[in-house]
This record gives C-alpha cells, sequence and structure tokens, in this order.
C-alpha cells in the first residue's frame, strides 16, 4: 500500500537522509559534489553508491535509505508491489544513453542473431527491460539466448575476459565496450518503437511529506544544475571542474563523460510536469512497462493506476518559489 514505508523519526528530527544513487552521468552529480543543497537546507547528506536500481529499491524498502535514483524498469516493479515511494524528478530521457553491444568477433549483427550466445544485463533494470523488448519486436525467443544477470562493473569485468558475447548497458560501462565491440540497438530505437524508458528520483513518500521544504531545495538545486549543462555542458574539457565532478562521482573516465552526457535529455522544470513526464507519461510508461514485467514473470500483479507512485507536488511549489 501506498505509504507503508516510513522515514525513521531519526533522519527526520537530525535533518538528514541517506541518498543512494548509481554510476549514471546525470547532473545531479554537480549537486552533490558542490554541497549546495547541504547548505540551503541544513541537511546532511549521505551519498550512498548502489550498482543497480534493484539494489537501490531494495535498500527503500528496508527502510535504511529514504532517497534514491531508480530506471522505470525497477520503479515499476517497486510500484507494482506496493512499495511507498513516489517519483518526483526525472533525471534523464534515457534516449540513446544505453544500448546493446555485440563483440565484433561475435557474429552478431542484429538481434535475431543473439541466439545461442551470452548477453549480460542487470535484471529488472531499464536495460534488462529494453533487451527483452528488443527481442520480443524482432521475433527472438528469450529461452534460446543466455541473458545473464551482472551489474555493471561485473559487465566490464567479464567483457575484458571474453567470457559474454553482448551487453545492453549504460555508461561508464557503455563507453569502454563500445571499444571493441558494435552496437546492434539502443534505448532510444527501441524505446521509439514503444518502450519508452527514463531514469528518475523516488522519494520515501512518508518522509517526503514530513520534509517539504527539503524537496522543493532539492528540486530546486536539480533545476540549476540541469541548466549549468545545457546552458555550457557541450563545450566542458575534461579536465573542467564539472567534468572532474561528474567523473568522480560516476567513477568514469573524464573522457568519456561529455559523449555520455550528450546521449540523454534532461527535461526542464515546465517538461518535468508536463503530460510527457510527471503530468501523465511518466505513468502510462509505468503501466507499460508492468504488463511486460508480468509477461515475464517479475512482477505479480498490474496496477488499475501508477499515478499515485508519480508526484509534481515539489516541482509545482518549486516553480512558484
Amino acid at each position: 500500500m501506498l505509504g507503508a514505508l516510513c522515514g525513521s523519526a531519526g533522519a527526520q528530527q537530525t535533518k538528514a537522509l541517506t541518498f543512494a544513487h548509481q554510476d549514471m552521468l546525470v547532473p545531479l552529480r554537480l549537486v552533490m559534489e558542490s554541497g549546495e543543497l547541504e547548505r540551503a537546507t541544513g541537511y546532511k547528506i549521505h551519498w550512498r553508491m548502489f550498482a543497480g536500481g534493484g539494489d537501490v529499491i531494495r535498500a527503500m524498502a528496508s527502510g535504511a535509505v529514504q532517497m534514491g535514483e531508480t530506471g522505470s524498469s525497477p520503479l515499476t516493479a517497486a510500484a507494482s508491489q506496493g512499495q511507498g515511494i513516489q517519483l518526483f524528478w526525472i533525471s534523464a530521457d534515457i534516449a540513446n544513453a544505453e544500448a546493446l553491444v555485440a563483440r565484433k568477433d561475435s557474429g552478431i549483427a542484429r538481434m535475431q542473431d543473439l541466439a545461442g550466445k551470452k548477453v549480460a544485463t542487470p535484471f529488472v533494470s531499464t536495460a534488462h527491460y529494453q533487451l527483452m523488448a528488443g527481442m520480443k519486436m524482432d521475433g527472438v525467443d528469450p529461452k534460446g539466448v543466455n541473458v545473464m544477470n551482472m551489474r555493471p562493473p561485473e559487465i566490464a569485468a567479464a567483457w575484458e575476459r571474453g567470457d559474454i558475447d553482448a551487453a545492453f548497458i549504460w555508461d561508464p560501462v557503455l563507453s569502454r565496450i563500445k571499444e571493441q565491440g558494435r552496437v546492434i540497438a539502443s534505448s532510444g530505437s527501441i524505446g521509439q518503437r514503444g518502450a519508452p524508458t527514463f531514469e528518475g528520483i523516488v522519494v520515501n513518500a512518508k518522509w517526503a511529506a514530513a520534509n517539504e521544504a527539503f524537496m522543493i531545495a532539492f528540486v530546486k538545486a536539480l533545476n540549476r544544475a540541469n541548466e549549468e549543462y545545457k546552458a555550457g555542458g557541450k563545450h566542458w574539457a575534461p579536465d573542467s571542474p564539472q567534468i572532474k565532478a561528474m567523473a568522480k562521482w560516476s567513477r568514469a573516465d573524464p573522457r568519456d563523460v561529455g559523449p555520455a552526457m550528450a546521449r540523454y535529455y534532461f527535461p526542464t522544470l515546465a517538461e518535468q510536469v508536463s503530460p510527457t513526464w510527471l503530468g501523465g507519461g511518466a505513468a502510462k510508461a509505468m503501466a507499460g512497462t508492468a504488463a511486460f514485467l508480468k509477461e515475464q514473470g517479475r512482477v505479480q500483479e498490474v496496477r488499475p493506476d501508477y499515478g499515485a507512485y508519480v508526484t509534481t507536488v515539489y516541482v509545482d511549489k518549486a516553480m512558484r518559489q
């Protein structure tokens, strides 16, 4: 049931929270590096890195984490199970920021060539969802493909050893394996065919309601970072403070940061609450994802309405202040 989880009393009394982040290259890293949110709110923020969205969701379900980054697929799985969370910010339209890359010597040139091959991806991630959706669209029987559950660092290591034939993954691992592989499909190409995905920030719903001022300040900081990137991000050099911050928090090679960020799209404040995203599109995308996850046996139930797990409240109030 929505709201079943609540933030710890200690976190509220001491004005502290734990935020679960991943290695995606999004403008939030600038907020993390600057300390601006801590200065603006007086909160102590424990930034903890997780390997995937499924790990983030599990940590939030345990009560150890109040807020975190996750893709639309893990978010949908959590909402389908009734976890008390809400999506309040679209970190990025994934666009072409995730891709299926095959080794050049694998004999894979299209989806149909995956039969009998070893393909790695983090299970219940947006990449996993799109891999399975892409195979379905192209008539590939998933039972004939050895789809392996690996976190990003494990994929990088397996690729170096030659243990896998292909992987559907995001940066910074994506940039590394593309050097020795060929792109077979991207999140953008599959999304355009009916399986869109996004990255978002989710929060324990009760914690958010009890810490509204912090939530509004966070939205403002997120928007400031987005605007900084849009104003000059294309011209940031690998040795610029912005790229160094992005690389530090994402453990990426500074040379890969600029090209990787260019593959995402970061919605503006107005776009956040538009029908495309928090104003309806996100819930619609979650419903489509849920139907697919149920078909794959990843969730037991599809909710009649995913709108209860999406909120425009904090962006709306940030826009009015």
